[in-house]
């Protein structure tokens, strides 16, 4: 049974294996403090085309995010994310956990809308109310969908204009910059955002993230607070060796490119045979609007996410590629519904169009 519930079933790509290999036994300086590390940072800084970020490697996204919105805002402020945004529906409380409310604001199609972020600030007017001090953004988001640089833009400039701190994660920001419909490169990122991160594990490390501070006011003492929130690890070469793998050239990008092509190839079947998207297929989530009679079917063979029910006779699902999604599984999903549409079960039964 393969698994289209994720982009970090799999461990890592086998370069940073390799590398990790290749350095076992060398001797580093512990905390991010090490040869490795400083590579990294000056490899990012050239994909970034600035040389005066702050970089810093975090274990894990949620972590990220915590000391991100935690560390930049004063007791009595908030962050504004879109309703979809992974801090206010996947992390548990986390960033509430830490005193701070994350306020939502309607998306469209998973995206942020100066529009909306208006809209909360005109309702948190006085000194009774948290004061929203942040906005969150995904790229890609949690639907699958990007951010054009225009969009970013008119964001950007609410942002400065109203004395906002603009963060965007980037879990997935690999599959967001190789998509077809990308208009931006990571130095438009860094000239758009405040703060930002680099997704490694969900796209070919074992784990990690490359969070890089841009607005230099927010850079003090951020080594410490990394560390009151547990994140500063003593073998924090292992992150700059996955980083340093993973920029020394263009295999970042490279390995989220096909994560997207797969995901291409996966929605070219589901529409040639009928079906329609919650969301227009962009990045590597896809979410395919299918009948239930089939999903109980395809369920004996792949492994999904339930996004959400339509009406009693369809569902949203979402399937996810990786870097490391392999032909065969495409192949197969392929004569599932080719199976399928034999049997009469599964052709044809879309409603042609896209929410």
């Amino acid at each position: 049974m393969y698994s289209f519930m994720n982009d970090y079933s799999e461990g890592a790509h086998p370069r940073i294996l390799e590398m990790l290999m290749k350095y076992n036994f060398e001797q580093n300086d512990g905390y991010g403090e090490d040869i490795h590390c400083a590579k990294a940072k000056e490899y990012i800084k050239r994909f970034v085309q600035k040389d005066d970020v702050d970089i810093h490697f975090i274990p894990g996204g949620t972590q990220t995010n915590l000391l991100v919105i935690s560390s930049f805002l004063r007791p009595h402020q908030c962050v504004i994310s879109a309703d979809t945004g992974h801090i206010s529906v996947h992390e548990t409380g986390a960033i509430e956990a830490t005193g701070h409310k994350v306020v939502t604001a309607p998306s469209v199609n998973g995206k942020l809308t100066p529009d909306a972020i208006q809209e909360v600030l005109d309702y948190h007017a006085n000194e009774h109310m948290v004061q929203p001090k942040m906005v969150y953004i995904s790229n890609s988001t949690e639907l699958g969908t990007i951010y054009t640089k225009e969009e970013l833009t008119a964001i950007h400039n609410i942002c400065k204009n109203k004395d906002l701190i603009l963060y965007l994660d980037g879990a997935r920001i690999g599959s967001a910059l190789t998509c077809k419909l990308n208009d931006m490169q990571l130095k438009d990122i860094a000239e758009l955002t405040d703060v930002f991160y680099i997704g490694g594990t969900k796209n070919g490390a074992l784990y990690g993230e490359a969070l890089v501070i841009c607005r230099e006011d927010l850079k003090k003492d951020f080594r410490y607070l990394i560390k009151q929130r547990g994140a500063l690890l003593a073998k924090g070469f292992i992150l700059g060796i996955q980083f340093e793998a993973l920029f020394q050239d263009n295999l970042y990008f490279e390995l989220a490119a096909n994560a997207n092509m797969m995901a291409e190839k996966v929605a070219m079947i589901i529409k040639e045979h009928g079906y329609s998207f919650y969301v227009p297929p962009c990045t590597n989530m896809i979410f395919p609007i299918l009948p239930n009679k089939l999903l109980d079917e395809l369920s004996k063979e792949f492994k999904y996410l339930i996004e959400t029910k339509m009406d009693e006779e369809r569902t949203v699902i979402r399937l996810v590629t990786s870097w490391a999604t392999p032909h065969e599984a495409i192949t197969q999903l392929e004569k599932f519904f080719m199976r399928q549409a034999r049997q009469g079960d599964g052709a044809r039964q879309g409603d042609g169009s896209s929410v």
